[in-house]
């Protein structure tokens, strides 16, 4: 019995060392070392055109900025009148705000506002008043100079360079007669869709006038209702930041260009009346104007100054004429933008032409003017973004 219960524990022993466990012995792990991942060859497109890649990111940023700025350009075109009459009460708040401030020190806030509202429309019917009575006083006088003037005109085309007969300069005025009388109802329709143009501008000017009551009055508490129920409490900070730095600019850049605009009209009215060109003071005031539309305007209100004198005073003056465009040209360029709008976002001039042209493209006139301060606010709306509080 003895010998069979050693064979039976042999036995066993004997499967336990089979299935490899020893009594009394940690059981055995294997360790395997982990086999290091073989090293990829470069995709060759990484190794030799890395430029290819920046630009790939970038193209896509710039495709996603430019349909956002189209998308908007859309949307105000949609909404035209509403989106002009908002910008002008933008523009008058920004530009009425400081004296109603002033005045906000010594009267209540709406009497603040009335005054300084119906003070700046009457200054502008008084300009415009002035303007149409020059204009109606010197109607005979100026008639009789510029007959002579196109008659002077066409003795300048017939000399060189040009060379062109009294019977081609004949043609020409029966073509421009034969179009008139053939294109009578074209005209006529234009000058009716003209009207409803000006029943839109009166609309224009009352909701903007109306709106800028309401800017002038309680711009602050209306900037605050939107942010507030607009926006995540987490967002307000941030946005607060980049919505006041782009009112900021837009303010500055507003009236950066009205000073702008007054020195150039002011500058051109001197010109014009020592070179006692006709019609100085309603160029004058087209300059004013035109000098909203940077880089284009001015030039633009000055040739048209330069037909005038042309035909009133003859090519002289009209010379004199051209020495003060770019006279005025290069004092606006390298003195006036850089010493007033220095306050505002500063934009290179290749930004700026481009932001006109597209501007105008989108939206005519009204695109050409609004582009440059959409552009500026924008930018400053980013750098705001971007720059972390202290």
């Amino acid at each position: 019995m003895v010998g069979d219960a050693r064979r039976r524990t042999a036995g066993q022993a004997g499967r336990r060392r089979a299935d490899g466990v020893v009594l009394g012995s940690r059981p055995a792990y294997s360790v395997r070392l982990p086999v290091p991942p073989r090293p990829q060859p470069p995709v060759p497109a990484e190794r030799t055109v890395p430029w290819l890649r920046v630009a790939a990111a970038y193209s896509w940023r710039l495709i996603l900025v430019g349909a956002v700025v189209y998308g908007v350009f859309s949307v105000l075109g949609s909404f035209q009148l509403i989106a002009v009459a908002l910008f002008l009460a933008l523009v008058v708040t920004s530009v009425l705000r400081p004296p109603t401030d002033l005045l906000a020190r010594l009267l209540p806030r709406p009497l603040s506002v009335a005054v300084t509202l119906v003070g700046s429309l009457l200054l502008l019917l008084a300009l415009l008043a002035l303007v149409g009575s020059s204009v109606a006083g010197e109607s005979a006088r100026l008639e009789g100079e510029f007959r002579g003037g196109v008659h002077r005109i066409e003795e300048w085309l017939q000399r060189p360079p040009f060379r062109l007969g009294p019977g081609a300069l004949s043609a020409l005025q029966r073509q421009v007669a034969h179009y008139v009388s053939t294109h009578r109802e074209t005209l006529l329709s234009s000058a009716v869709d003209e009207l409803g143009r000006v029943v839109e501008l009166v609309t224009g000017g009352a909701l903007a006038l109306f709106a800028s009551v309401f800017f002038l009055y309680s711009g602050e508490q209306l900037w605050g209702w939107a942010r507030d129920r607009l926006l995540p409490s987490g967002a307000r900070p941030v946005w607060d930041r980049a919505g006041r730095a782009a009112w900021r600019t837009f303010a500055g850049y507003t009236r950066g260009i009205i000073i702008v605009a007054a020195t150039n009209a002011v500058l051109v009215g001197v010109g014009l009346l020592v070179l006692r060109v006709p019609l100085a003071l309603p160029l004058t005031l087209l300059e004013f104007f035109a000098a909203f539309v940077p880089l284009v305007g001015s030039p633009v209100a000055l040739g048209i100054a330069t037909v005038v004198a042309l035909a009133g005073r003859g090519p002289l003056t009209a010379a004199g004429v051209l020495v003060l465009i770019v006279v005025i040209g290069q004092l606006e360029g390298h003195v006036l933008h850089p010493l007033v709008m220095s306050w505002a976002v500063r934009l290179h001039p290749l930004v700026v032409a481009v932001s006109v042209i597209a501007g105008s493209i989108v939206a005519g006139v009204i695109g050409a003017v609004v582009a440059v301060p959409l552009v500026s606010v924008v930018w400053a709306v980013l750098n705001a973004l971007r720059r972390t509080p202290a």
